[in-house]
């Protein structure tokens, strides 16, 4: 079987970004580990341990990658946090200072919002249908 483990996220500061997506998204950090050359390996996930795809949450070196913090996808929605509590969720992230970008709406898929990072990715909050 394959599977796609990790994603990386480019972000401004290890920490700033871990205390997010522990605190406001409720992520658990899995991994964070010094490296030789003094980066960090840093795994957040959501749910139970293995679940799924974590992010690796990845300093930014240099112009080109500082560049690209906040912006990954072009400004489109580029990651999908699934859940089975919608509004639990919804009402837990929006007490934790995130920013929803539009108020939940039902689509035949299930009932979603947009919302930012803090650096300004988008993501979606989705309750599949059924």
């Amino acid at each position: 079987m394959s599977r796609i483990a990790l994603v990386t996220l480019v972000v401004d500061d290890y920490d700033e970004a871990i205390r997010f997506y522990t605190e406001a998204l409720g992520f658990r950090l899995s991994e964070d580990a010094p490296r030789e050359d003094g980066s960090r390996w840093v795994v957040v996930e959501p749910g139970a341990e293995g679940t799924g795809t974590a992010l690796l949450l990845a300093r930014a070196k240099g112009a080109a990658q500082r560049a690209r913090v906040g912006d990954q996808t072009g400004g489109r929605v580029g990651f999908f946090l699934y859940t089975d509590d919608f509004a639990r969720d919804h009402d837990r992230m929006v007490a934790a200072g995130v920013t929803f970008l539009e108020a939940p709406r039902h689509e035949p898929y299930g009932t979603v919002a947009v919302f930012q990072d803090l650096y300004g990715n988008r993501w979606d909050l989705l309750q599949p249908a059924g």
